[in-house]
Parts: C-alpha cells; sequence; structure tokens
C-alpha cells in the first residue's frame, strides 16, 4: 500500500483497497472456484495441480498449501473469499480467526467475549 493513503499504518491491519483487490484478483477468484462441488473436489485430489491452473503467484500459491491466511491476505486476499477455503478445509470462521491472532480457539473465544483486545503499536 502506498503510504499516502490516510489508512496506510493501522497497526495489525491490512486494508483491502482496490490496490490489494488488483493484487489478489487471481488467489481470490481461486477461492471462489471453491463454491462448486466439482471444484472442491479436484482441489482435494490435488492441491497444487489445482493452484497451477491459476495465475497466482508462487509465492500466493505457497501461501494456501501451508494455509497462512494472514500471508494470504498480505498478499491481496480477502477474508471472506479465504472463507471458501477454510470452509472447504471443514474449519469455521472462529477457528481461522484464532490461529490468524496466534491463539487457540478456545482463547480467541474468551477474548472476543471479554471485548477483544486492543492493536499493539
Amino acid at each position: 500500500m502506498s503510504s499516502s493513503k490516510p489508512y496506510a499504518d493501522i497497526p495489525g491491519t491490512t486494508i483491502f483497497d482496490t490496490d490489494q483487490a488488483r493484487l489478489g484478483y487471481h488467489l481470490n477468484m481461486f477461492c471462489m472456484s471453491l463454491m462448486k462441488p466439482e471444484n472442491r473436489t479436484r482441489f482435494k485430489a490435488d492441491q497444487r495441480a489445482y493452484l497451477d491452473g491459476w495465475p497466482m503467484t508462487e509465492e500466493q500459491k505457497c501461501a494456501v498449501l501451508d494455509r497462512d491466511y494472514n500471508r494470504m491476505i498480505s498478499l491481496g486476499g480477502n477474508i471472506y473469499f479465504l472463507a471458501k477455503l477454510f470452509a472447504t478445509d471443514g474449519k469455521s470462521f472462529q477457528y481461522v480467526a484464532a490461529q490468524m491472532a496466534g491463539m487457540s480457539q478456545a482463547e480467541y473465544a474468551q477474548m472476543m467475549l471479554s471485548g477483544g483486545r486492543a492493536p499493539e503499536r
């Protein structure tokens, strides 16, 4: 993101703007493809081969294979598109959010019930 954007320095946050949308277009379209059962079946059978059918960067493909959601977001992924991927894996939004926050699902749930956490600077 350009440092001239007034929202460029929100600690711990990647803003999904037009630049991020362009960066992650193919990654997000790959995720959307998983809405079709036949595509989920093909993806689960050979993830690398399925990913190679998409014009994503190698870094994006590796982030998908590693299920590194923070990295996918930094590479243009949008959490609502990425939800198709973790749903394909049978994971909940809460599970993935906890993983992204570096805590257990129980710790994450308790944190959210307690009002969340303050951003780190």
